[in-house]
Formats: structure tokens, sequence, C-alpha cells
């Protein structure tokens, strides 16, 4: 049985909305044939946005779709926008020209569908002009398989080009010059062709379409949309709204990221860049100020995205200095940087008191997880804070934010990706961790830079409290966690606290005080350990790593 390519039914969310929390339209689901949709395209009714990735396919996964079409499997839904929003879009598909469309029409932007389309089109309208051309197919009517052809002299009577199949007559008087073949197949031959062209006459797709949606309202759908596995955002979107032969914003974006890349910082986000160069343009950080970007000219947006270039150049200089953020694997939420980018944009050279106030700022915003829930009032009244600090009214950035106090570090586990830990990765780097079987130094470049975790382990062994019927939920908490050379961890292995911190307290002698504070150990949580007491010790250990962030925070 043959395989069709990956293509992913459109999701929509009914619940997106344009004016209070529902749209003004329903998504309206319609059952399209494909001939028909292909003829749409090309008659400029249906038009691929400039965010549409070109035609990536290879020639298998064209030959896969046709097959799935020939064997009336189902190949995915198709997703539009109608709107009369006005947004660059292509003006080719498979190497064919769309037609011009009249001013102020409402159209519709294809937003998922554009390979299998692009491949529709192309197999049944190719001009014929390239014999290389991935659109030189053909059906063979004794394999019953597609294939590519690589000349444009006619092929053997048994196979039928797809682009016949949009025009009866020459189609059909395809089909009737097979008797000349005199082969004893040819009523098969026959047969197998009419059924060929009524398969692709009568083939329908699921097409959803989503009727005069602001940008604001479809971001969130669009966003949810999957092409090859890559999620397409709103700057995809936003390119669209934005371009001219002047300006494109995923080239601006890109040089952006390029800059951050020499600095280790360029993973930061595209959507996080977005943002910054809507307040860079005047506007805020939301999707709905995102939108806003359109109305500019495309010397405007080129003055926004230097002044945030440079704006996110000074930012992760901060990271790295004053922070001792390595990379942007290790930056606990995104959107803190969206902010930091702004006050570097605001104020070009900050006061050491200012600088010490973004440090606090930094430390208590990513504590207390105020980015988990970023929201739109909260971009506005961030926004609006950096303002009044930029301006001198305020000498700290205010944002609304709580000491969680000792409870997160016995409250969350140890996960490489999740903020916390990264938290808790960077107050261990600050305190330029000692190796506790040895003393020694531990190298914590590569834990940091990589995003690495495997330098990080248990202070009470993940088996040893197994044994003592411990929830791996509990004994995988953040305050369990301390640095270990690989050696030390495998000394170590699973032995009881009370055992192996013996080793620690007699090798180590006068220097043991000084190793537990530089990992964050106070002297009565490794008393606990020492009684192997592992709530206490979590209590305590808890406690140790809460006064290292009050230094931080003043808190």
């Amino acid at each position: 049985m043959s395989k069709k390519p990956s293509a992913k039914p459109a999701t929509t969310n009914p619940a997106q909305s344009t004016t209070a929390g529902l749209p003004s339209r329903a998504p309206e689901p319609t059952v399209d044939r494909i001939e028909e949709l292909a003829g749409r395209i090309l008659r400029g009714d249906i038009l691929l946005p400039k965010f549409q990735r070109e035609f990536v396919w290879e020639k298998h996964q064209i030959l896969d779709l046709l097959d799935s079409i020939a064997n009336n499997y189902p190949i995915g839904s198709v997703l539009l926008w109608r709107s009369r929003e006005l947004l660059k879009s292509e003006r080719n598909i498979a190497d064919l020209e769309i037609a011009k469309t009249q001013s102020g029409y409402p159209v519709n932007y294809l937003l998922d569908g554009q390979q299998r389309l692009s491949t529709i089109c192309g197999a049944l309208y190719w001009n014929g002009s390239e014999a290389e051309s991935r659109w030189n197919l053909a059906y063979d009517l004794r394999a019953k398989a597609f294939l590519h052809l690589d000349t444009l002299d006619d092929p053997p009577l048994h196979q039928i080009r797809l682009n016949k199949i949009i025009d009866p007559s020459a189609y059909f008087l395809h089909v009737s010059s097979l008797k000349t073949l005199g082969a004893p197949d040819v009523d098969a031959l026959e047969a197998q062709a009419k059924e060929l062209f009524d398969r692709f006459k009568d083939y329908k797709i699921a097409t959803v379409t989503l009727h005069e949606m602001s940008v604001e309202a479809v971001a969130p759908i669009f966003e949810r949309i999957n092409s090859r596995g890559t999620p397409l955002t709103i700057v995809d979107l936003m390119r669209a709204a934005t371009w001219s032969e002047q300006f494109d914003l995923i080239d601006a974006i890109a040089d952006i990221s390029d800059e951050l890349s020499n600095k280790y910082f360029g993973g930061i986000e595209r959507k996080a860049i977005l943002r910054s160069i809507s307040a860079a343009a005047g506007g805020g950080f939301s999707e709905a100020s995102i939108d806003g970007l359109r109305k500019h000219s495309s010397g405007e947006l080129e003055a926004a995205v230097k002044s945030t270039k440079e704006a996110y150049s000074r930012a992760v200089d901060f990271m790295s200095t004053e922070l001792h953020i390595p990379s942007d694997k290790q930056i606990p939420y995104v959107n803190q940087v969206v902010v930091l980018a702004e006050v570097f944009r605001l104020i070009k050279h900050l006061t050491p008191a200012q600088l010490a106030s973004v440090r606090r700022w930094f430390w208590r915003t990513a504590v207390a997880g105020y980015f988990g829930g970023w929201n739109t009032g909260n971009m506005g009244s961030d926004q609006k804070a950096v303002t009044s600090f930029a301006t001198a009214q305020k000498t700290e950035i205010e944002s609304v934010v709580h000491d969680p106090g000792a409870a997160i570090w016995t409250a969350q586990q140890f996960r490489s990706n999740t903020a916390h830990s990264k938290i808790l990765i960077l107050l261990l780097a600050f305190s330029k961790p000692l190796d506790l079987l040895t003393s020694q130094s531990i190298d914590t470049g590569d834990a940091l830079y990589h995003g690495n975790t495997k330098e990080f382990h248990h202070f009470f062994p993940r088996d040893y409290l197994k044994s003592k019927g411990v929830a791996t939920r509990k004994a995988n908490v953040l305050a369990n966690f301390v640095m270990l050379t690989a050696a030390s961890n495998k000394r170590i292995t699973n032995r009881a606290p009370s055992d192996y911190l013996k080793e620690v307290k007699k090798e180590l002698g006068g220097n043991l005080d000084k190793v537990l504070a530089r990992n964050l150990i106070t002297h009565e949580a490794f008393e606990a350990a020492m009684q192997d007491d592992y709530d206490k010790f979590l209590d305590e250990r808890a406690k140790g790593i809460a006064s290292a962030v009050s230094s931080l925070t003043g808190w």
C-alpha cells in the first residue's frame, strides 16, 4: 500500500475572536474538488502569502500524494483565511503564473496546504516547457503507478501525461488511441484510464475558511499549524504583511540572530525579537501592537530593526557579564530578554545604580516565575515600567512579583528545560561550586553553555531514597541537587549520606564549611544529612538556596 505524504488536518479554534471573545463568523467547512481548488489558485482567488515557504517536497513525495488521490486515500484538509487584509503574496506556483487579483476584493490566503495544492497545480496544469521539470508527470496504466518523465517527447501510449486531465478531449483522444496497440489488455487499460480521470475530477478534500478575522485573531490559530514539523508563527504572518522589495522581516530578524550567534545567543526566539521590533517602531509587545507594523514604511521598519539589533547586542553583553549567562540555552524565560532589550534600547549607557536595579529585576522576575504567564496586560505594564525607569521617574523596574520563599525549591523537580532548574544552575555557578569529595573547583562552563545537566547529581542518592520508599518525584526536587564531578558521583553511588559524608568530613577537614557554602548547603542541612533525615535536609537546603536568592534580589 502506498503511503501519502504527511499532512495534518487544519486545526481551528472557534473561540478565537475579533470582538467580545467570539469570531464575527464561525469557521466554514466545505468539501471541494481538488481541480477547482487548483484553478482558484491560478485565477488569484486563493493566494500564497509571502510567509509560505518555497516548495520543498522531493519527487517521491509528489508521487506519493498523487498515488493517495488515485487510491482515494485522505490527504488532509486545507485552511484558508478569507480577508480584505492586504498581504504580499506569491505570483507563481509550481512554475505557473498566478492571475492578478482584483484590488479590494476579498481573497483567500492559504494558511495550510501549500505543498499539497502546489503539487496538484503543478501536476494538472504543467505547461510542458522543461523536460527536467518535477511536474513532467505521467501515469503508467499497466504498472498502475505515477512516474516522472525526463523528455518532452510523447511517452508510450500506455503512459498518460497528467496535464491532459484538465482537457477531457485531449485525454480521451489519447485513451481512444490505445486501441492501436492491438494488445490483449487494451480494454483493461481503457478502464484504468477512465477510472484515473474520474478520480482526479471527483476527488474532494475538506476546506476550512476563516472569515474576516483580524490578524490578532488569526495569529494563535496560525501558530498551531504545523508544516513539516516546523510551526508557522506570527513572524511568518507579519512577513507577508510588511514585505516589500526593500524590506523582508524574516531576513531582518535573521540578521539580528546571526549577530547574536557570535555571542552564543542566536537561539533567542524570532517572536521575542519581533516583539522588540514592534516596540522600537512605537508600538508594544503584544500581538495587537505587532499588527501595527504593517502601517510603517520600509524605512521606518529598517530603523526599528537597527535599534533592536543594537539593543539586543547590549542586552546579551549584560547577561553574559553581569548575570554569568553564557548562552541562550540558560535564559530562564525568553520574554525576559524582550523587556531587557527595551531597557537597553531606551538607555544607551546604564549607571552602576541602574545596572544593579536591572540585576535585581532579572532575579526577582525569574525566581517569582513572572514570565511564565506573561499576558497582554503584563506586556503593557512592563513597557510602561521600563519607560519610567529610563526617564528616571523610578529607580527600579517595577513588576508585580512576590518572593516565593524557600518552598519553591522543594516543590519543583529538576529538569533541564524548566526555568527554576536553570535558575538553580545559575545560582550554583554564581557560588563557584567545589567538589564535595575533593574540594576541587568544578568547571561550570560546559554545564551552563550547553544546558548540560550531567554534572548535576542527587545529594541524597536516588537509589538510596528509592530503597527507603521515597517517591521518585520527591527524590528529584531541586533542593536535592548539587554539582559533582563524574568521578565523585561514582564514588558515592547509592550510599546513604551518613556513610559517604563521614568520608567527606574526614577528607575535607577545615575546608568543609567552605565547600558546603559554595554548594549552597547550610550547616543545618549537612547535619540533617548526616542523620539521613531527608525531609529536614530538604527544608534546610531550601533555606540555603533562598538565602542566595535574597542576596541577589534584595528580598
